[in-house]
C-alpha cells in the first residue's frame, strides 16, 4: 500500500532573524502545504518526482543505492543544483537511518501552492521525509537546510505557536490565536522571491554589540503582539517591531521602501524583501496593493490554519 504524508506551510509573524540567536517568535502554520506519496514500484532504483500546485512535473530524477552508496542515476527532468540538493538530503537521511532507503520505491511530492510563495516547499519536505523515515527533522534540517527550526514546528503541530532555540533546542509551545479583529488583516505576496539563507546570511554581517538586549525587546514584543487585544494596539506593536528590525538589519521597512503611502500598517514576514507580508486593513487597502500590480492577496482566514 502507498504511504502518504502530509504537512502544512508555515508564515512567521514575529522574531524575525532574533529567533536564531534565542528570541521568542510567533509562527502559524498554513491552509497550503505540500505532500508526500510513497509507493513500491518492480524497479532496480528509486525515483523521484514533484509536481507543482496545478500538478505539472518541475522535477524529476533516478536514484540508485549501490554498495550502500546512493547515486544520482539519470536527471530526467529540472535543474542539477536540486539534484544535488536532493542527493545531500537523501544521504543525511541514511546517516540518521542506516539501510532506510531502498531500490524499488517511487517518491512523489506535490505542492499546494506555487514555489515562488516562500510558505515552506524545503521545511514541508524535510518534516514529510522524517516522519516517513521516523528521524528528528530538526536535526535533518541543520544538516541540509540549516535555519531555526520554526517551519518544522508549524509543519508538525499544525496550530499557531511560539518557537525559541534554548541552547539550540527548540522549544515549542501551542497557542490559541485568532484575532477578533483578524477580519482586518490580510497577507500581500511581493511578486519576489526571498532566499532564506541568503537573509540569514546578510543578518550574520551585522555587528550586533548588545544582540542579547535585541532578543530580550524582540522576544517582549512578540508576547505582546499575542496578547493584543485591539487592531490599534496589533498596528502599534507591528511597528515597533518593523522599526527594531529595520535598525538591526541596517535595512528600511518595507513600508518606507514601496509603500510610503501606506495609511495603515505592515510587517515583512520572515526573511526581508521578498514573498508575503502581513497588512491591516479592508477591502479599500486591498485595492490599493491591486492597483500597484500586487494581485495575489489572501484574507487571514484564507491563509492561515
Amino acid at each position: 500500500m502507498d504511504k502518504h504524508f502530509y504537512s502544512p506551510g508555515k508564515l512567521l509573524l514575529s522574531g524575525e532573524y532574533l529567533v536564531l540567536d534565542g528570541a521568542k517568535a510567533l509562527a502559524v502554520p498554513t491552509k497550503f502545504g505540500q505532500h508526500l506519496t510513497i509507493s513500491k514500484t518492480n524497479l532496480s532504483h528509486f525515483s523521484w518526482i514533484s509536481r507543482t500546485n496545478t500538478d505539472k512535473i518541475w522535477f524529476e530524477a533516478e536514484f540508485k543505492i549501490e554498495n550502500n552508496s546512493i547515486q544520482l542515476k539519470n536527471l530526467v527532468t529540472g535543474e542539477k543544483s536540486i539534484a544535488d540538493r536532493l542527493l545531500k538530503i537523501l544521504q543525511e537521511i541514511e546517516k540518521l537511518q542506516p539501510d532506510f532507503l531502498q531500490n524499488g520505491i517511487k517518491l512523489e511530492t506535490k505542492l499546494e501552492f506555487p514555489q515562488h510563495w516562500g510558505l515552506g516547499s524545503s521545511s514541508t519536505l524535510i518534516a514529510n521525509l522524517a516522519e516517513w523515515a521516523k528521524i528528528d527533522p530538526y536535526k535533518l534540517l541543520k544538516q541540509t537546510f540549516g535555519g531555526s527550526g520554526y517551519d518544522i514546528a508549524c509543519a508538525q503541530h499544525k496550530t499557531p505557536l511560539l518557537f525559541e532555540l534554548k541552547d539550540e533546542k527548540p522549544l515549542v509551545k501551542e497557542v490559541n490565536f485568532s484575532p477578533e479583529f483578524s477580519s482586518e488583516l490580510f497577507f500581500v505576496h511581493l511578486n519576489k522571491k526571498q532566499n532564506s539563507r541568503d537573509s540569514i546570511q546578510h543578518y550574520r554581517k551585522q555587528s550586533l554589540t548588545d544582540k542579547k538586549e535585541y532578543v530580550k525587546k524582540v522576544s517582549l514584543l512578540t508576547e505582546e503582539i499575542l496578547a493584543s487585544k485591539t487592531l490599534s494596539e496589533f498596528e502599534n506593536l507591528l511597528k515597533t517591531h518593523e522599526q527594531l528590525l529595520s535598525k538591526i538589519l541596517n535595512t528600511p521597512t518595507i513600508q518606507e521602501q514601496l509603500f510610503t503611502d501606506y495609511n495603515r500598517q505592515l510587517k515583512s514576514l520572515g526573511g526581508w524583501g521578498g514573498d508575503f507580508i502581513l497588512a491591516t486593513g479592508g477591502k479599500k487597502e486591498q485595492t490599493y496593493f491591486q492597483e500597484k500590480g500586487f494581485s495575489t492577496i489572501l484574507s487571514w482566514e484564507e491563509m492561515v490554519l
